[in-house]
């Protein structure tokens, strides 16, 4: 059974912040540093050290770009949007690209709190690299099949979130957070850092930010920044937002806890196993630290219901919430009028709707109706099941259910474009076609629909 991983987000989250915590936790730094020389990119060193932040020991992970790639520093006032600017440390939205093939290695010096790799690029040439080039590099490096799927993944919501901010598809987006050699490494190095810890259950709850805005590449944008709002919206983040002036989500940083959160709720008790703190490099009066915890649900228990307390728990691979169940006995009505109501109900929004054949009193066949749904359509559907079938009476149970992360993606294929249910179990990625655009694809090429369906699955993996 693999590891379970807390993520503390009180000062924000960003790529470097989680890869440092994690090696504070105890990913093998060799590993690490000898998987990221496999990344077919131009040369870029890492550097690995210690620093303070707010009196607190933290791990700080760098990546070094050369001089002709590396995009330099401005200060916080113009990083705000303040046109005057002079040559200190700071950290704009946008970073730098650059393509190729190269190495990395740990620099033994030490880098202080100042330094930074995200600043404002509009004085450098780019290589803008896009979701295809980057599948290339993570497909051609030697990372483990599971650290390529994490970083793929994470990659696949970064895109996603980047192509609603700038109005294109997710294949065409060219932009400098993800396109980046440096979020490239960020990216590429949490995954390695996930996989070498072996961590399969992730629980991040609030994920702390500020506000007012930020210079990225094409102006002053307001924070929480477009792509960190999209990645929010699609994957059900909660952020609190706090007084302070100044972005403490990246996008990237929302991006891995999008891609790799299993819950967003502790278990009432559990035991620290470990503790790693990484380092951020802006500095907004906060201790500018992400905090991550090996944890382990408490299964000692004076009744012995603490063991299967924790199995359910790890068995809850996701969030809990509360739904409806509607119930009505029917045996005077018409196939035509059942079929018609199970219609109107399902375009009002109901989650599912389903009959079972029963025997009724005097032995009469009839038809048990079932309707789940949430409790703000409850007295709707209610209404069209009165007024559709000759029912008298409607029994409702209020239900806990755990449910599985799921989103909704549209993916080109080489039958054209098909939605797809994705869902998360631990680490794994599950997907499902949906029905109607199998359906679709059918008709339109003549096909059967276990070849559609063969085909759309083995390449929505792909």
């Amino acid at each position: 059974m693999g590891k379970t991983l807390y993520l503390e987000c009180y000062s924000g989250i960003s790529g470097d912040m989680t890869v440092g915590a994690l090696l504070d936790l105890g990913a093998d730094e060799t590993v690490l540093v000898e998987t990221l020389k496999s990344l077919p990119l131009d040369e870029f060193d890492i550097a690995v050290t210690r620093v303070k932040k707010s009196g607190l020991d933290a791990c700080d992970f760098h990546v070094i770009l050369d001089e002709a790639h590396n995009p330099h520093d401005h200060d916080m006032e113009y990083l705000h949007g303040h046109e005057h600017h002079a040559s200190g440390y700071g950290h704009s939205h946008g970073v730098a690209e650059i393509p190729g093939h190269g190495h990395s290695h740990v620099h033994p010096h030490h880098h202080t709190e100042g330094n930074t790799r995200h600043a404002e690029a509009h004085h450098h040439s780019h290589v803008h690299r896009g979701l295809p080039e980057i599948r290339e590099i993570i497909q051609n490096s030697g990372m483990t099949r599971r650290a390529k799927d994490t970083a793929l993944r994470i990659f696949g919501i970064l895109a996603e979130a980047e192509s609603k901010a700038h109005g294109v598809p997710a294949e065409q987006v060219h932009f400098h957070e993800v396109g980046a050699v440096d979020s490239i490494a960020d990216i590429a190095a949490a995954a390695i850092c996930l996989d070498n810890l072996d961590i399969t259950e992730v629980i991040a709850g609030e994920l702390y930010e500020g506000r007012g805005t930020i210079r990225c590449q094409h102006g002053v944008i307001p924070v929480p920044v477009p792509a960190v709002v999209h990645v929010a919206e699609a994957h059900c983040l909660t952020l609190h937002m706090t007084e302070t002036e100044g972005e403490l989500i990246t996008p990237t940083g929302a991006a891995i806890v999008a891609a790799i959160r299993t819950g967003d709720k502790l278990p009432s008790k559990y035991r620290i196993l470990n503790t790693g703190m990484g380092a951020g490099k802006r500095d907004y009066g906060r201790s500018g630290v992400l905090r991550a915890m090996l944890i382990e649900p408490d299964e000692t228990d004076a009744k012995g219901t603490g063991r299967r307390e924790a199995d359910a728990w790890r068995r809850a691979r996701k969030e809990t919430d509360t739904i409806w169940h509607l119930e009505s006995n029917i045996d005077d009505c018409t196939g035509e009028a059942l079929g018609y109501v199970m219609a109107r109900l399902m375009e009002e929004g109901a989650r599912d709707v389903y009959y079972t054949p029963v025997y009724m009193k005097k032995n009469r066949p009839a038809y048990e109706l079932n309707v789940i749904c949430m409790e703000e359509q409850m007295e709707r559907l209610q209404e069209i099941i009165f007024q559709n079938t000759t029912t008298i009476g409607i029994r409702r149970m209020k239900m806990e259910r755990t449910v599985l992360n799921r989103e909704l993606r549209e993916i080109d294929t080489s039958l054209g474009k098909v939605q797809v249910k994705v869902c998360k179990l631990g680490t794994e990625q599950r997907i499902y076609p949906e029905y109607e655009s199998i359906a679709g694809l059918c008709q339109e090429h003549g096909l059967s629909y276990q070849e559609v369906w063969r085909i759309v699955s083995r390449e929505a993996r792909g």
